[in-house]
């Protein structure tokens, strides 16, 4: 069998809170890798705490690339997203060291592993007529219009997903075609030039991961989470912000449901069981995501050492257990 002659990436995925950062920045240790962030709350300036953001002695040990990109009352595209990591890669190979993908937004994985097909662009009109709609009626019934034109798109966006939403209806509206329709129609030539790893890094039992999730919320809360919204809020942009819970940094899982709380929507203990639930929420359609990906493999975090360490032998051609030396 002919080797594939392309350079090697590793792309850790999972559910929010599995353990896969961590992983990551083990074995950039470990192989002499650089770690690209795939997390679209990542992205935002001064969503440290509630997004688990790498913490600069993290940052300092091991590179990691697609943080603090833009701040919070911006947005920023899969389309954005894929041309900058693609960047970041071909600097991490240029530098012969390894890429190592971790993280959990699926769209933004699939826009950098598989490219994105060439649906119509974000239309400003568009999105604020959509956006207009959705203080009248609420997102429920954008999402029930949305299951009456693209039954599929319906089927894996939450009903309370705006962004996604927004975006699928804007797509629809302007050419007539759903979007679930365009994104299977992904373009050739634009996959990332890599021979990619995937790993799925899940735990096997649900309450597990359930666990992880209620404890990661407490130490958040702990290390001053409500302060960093606190702060977010004082923002002088956000404050004037017509509408900041529809912006994609404050609907990041947690931040939405703290910054209700700080409206004074909510009491401190039903935002905390708010805030989990959500997480839980994001965590499933997280997973659902991942089972579609059929070339991925999947281990459980607590129980597959071995395992992930077979798998990396396998991929770098090792012979025997263990792992390949430092690439760099």
């Amino acid at each position: 069998m002919t080797r594939d002659p392309r350079p090697p990436a590793i792309a850790l995925m999972g559910p929010t809170a599995s353990g896969k950062s961590a992983l990551a920045l083990e074995w950039a240790q470990r192989l002499g890798g650089e770690i690209v962030s795939v997390d679209s709350a990542l992205v935002y300036r001064g969503l440290d705490i509630g997004a688990a953001k790498p913490t600069m002695e993290e940052r300092a040990t091991v590179p990691h690339h697609m943080i603090d990109l833009r701040d919070p009352w911006q947005t920023y595209s899969a389309a954005e997203f894929a041309a900058d990591a693609r960047a970041a890669i071909d600097g991490i190979l240029a530098r012969g060291r390894l890429p190592i993908l971790a993280g959990g937004t699926g769209l933004y994985f699939r826009a950098l592993l598989q490219g994105l097909s060439p649906m119509p662009e974000a239309d400003a009109a568009m999105r604020a007529a959509i956006e207009a709609e959705a203080r009248e009626s609420g997102w429920p019934a954008l999402h029930a219009e949305l299951a009456g034109v693209d039954p599929a798109a319906a089927a894996r966006i939450h009903a309370t997903d705006a962004q996604r939403i927004q975006r699928a209806l804007e797509v629809f509206r302007l050419s007539g075609r759903p979007i679930s329709q365009w994104q299977r129609e992904s373009p050739p030539g634009q996959r990332l030039p890599c021979r990619v790893l995937k790993l799925v890094i899940a735990p096997a039992d649900r309450a597990t991961l359930h666990g992880r999730i209620a404890a990661r919320l407490d130490t958040m809360l702990a290390a001053g989470f409500l302060d960093e919204v606190r702060g977010l809020r004082a923002l002088p942009e956000l404050r004037a912000h017509p509408a900041p819970l529809e912006l994609p940094a404050i609907r990041a899982v947690g931040y939405r449901q703290a910054w209700e709380h700080l409206d004074g929507a909510t009491p401190v203990g039903e935002f905390r069981d708010r805030a989990i639930y959500a997480t839980r929420q994001l965590a499933k359609r997280q997973l659902t995501w991942l089972r579609g990906e059929l070339d991925a493999s999947w281990f459980d975090p607590a129980t597959a050492q071995s395992r992930l360490d077979d798998a990396l032998a396998l991929f770098f051609g090792s012979r025997g257990r263990g792992c390949p030396a430092p690439m760099g």
